[in-house]
Parts: C-alpha cells; structure tokens; sequence
C-alpha cells in the first residue's frame, strides 16, 4: 500500500513539472527579478533616508560668525566628539578583537570534541646526526658531529716487566721453581 501510495505522488510529481512550460519558468524568473529589483530599490531609498536623518541629529548645521571666540568653541566642541568617538571606535575593536579570540577558541574546541582530526602515524626515519642538522639549520650547518672524533684517543701503557721479559710463554721455563722467583726478586732489588 505505502508503495502505490509512492508511486501516485512521484507521477503527481512528473506531471506538475511537465505542466509547465519553458514560457512560463521564463515568465516567473522576470517576476522574481523585478520583485527583487523593487525590494533593493527600496532599502536604498530607506538606507539614504536614515543616512540624513542621522546627520540631522548628531551633526547640526552652524553659522560662523565673525568672532573668534566663538570659533574656538565650536574647535574646542569638534575636538570633545573626535575624541569621544575616537574612545568608543577603540573600546569597539578591543571587544570585536576579544569576541574574535572567543570564537576561534570555541570552534577548536567544538572541533575538538568532534574529533575531526586524526593525529598521523609518524615514520621512523634513519638520520645520521649531520643530516639532521643540515635539514634542521640548512646552509649554517658546518659543525660535524662525528662523536668519535671528538673522543680522547688513551694510549695503552705496556708494563715495564712485559717490556722487559716479552711473551710469558718463552720466558715461563725461566721463570718456573725456586730459581725463577729467585731471579723475579734479584730483578726487583
């Protein structure tokens, strides 16, 4: 039952669109275009009509008459508005500046809770020290880093019995029973 229902709507559907016509869309468009033309005529009418309205009441006409005294008022009253407007234009941007920052932060944090962003896997990439100060630094890399260089070469001291006997393996007959070690301690002494 719901699909004949469907269906019915769906032909219903096919058929107003055949209805109507390429005139008539054509027709429509030119009524929609003119309403709209008449509607952006009339904000700019009310736009400029506000536009004097405001100049009315904040900025009256003056006559300037020939005393100084009286100019200088009127210098010094200029010189109170800029200032005043000068306060609320900075005022304004600091909360605009402010409001900002608030918005940025909430949408890291709404992006954050969606979880929009995945962290990407990190390759493990086999540098030599030197290579990664030159990708790091650029052309300033001079300094080699080769660690063994800079290492303390230790020469190894050979022991003055080692010198002067060589190889324990030749002088091991010597060195065997009781005349052996009577010659170890005559060396000594």
């Amino acid at each position: 039952m719901r699909i004949h229902h469907f269906r019915q709507e769906s032909a219903a559907g096919r058929m107003a669109e055949k209805k109507m016509t390429f005139s008539r869309k054509n027709q429509l468009k030119s009524l929609l275009l003119q309403i709209g033309e008449a509607m952006l005529a009339e904000e700019v009418q009310e736009a400029k009509q506000e536009k004097i309205k405001y100049m009315e009441e904040n900025c009256p006409g003056f006559s300037i008459s020939g005393c100084m005294h009286d100019l200088q008022e009127l210098c010094r009253k200029l010189h109170k508005q800029t200032d005043t407007l000068d306060e609320e234009r900075y005022d304004m941007e600091l909360k605009v500046k402010k409001s900002n920052k608030e918005i940025d932060d909430l949408k890291l944090r709404v992006q954050d809770l969606k979880g929009k962003f995945k962290k990407p896997i990190l390759k493990r990439v086999r540098m030599s020290a030197d290579a990664m100060l030159a990708a790091l630094l650029g052309s300033k890399h001079k300094v080699s880093m080769d660690l063994r260089a800079n290492l303390k070469q230790v020469k190894k001291e050979v022991k003055e019995e080692e010198k002067q006997t060589g190889d324990w393996r030749k002088n091991i007959e010597d060195k065997s029973g009781m005349d052996g070690r009577k010659k170890m301690f005559e060396a000594e002494v």
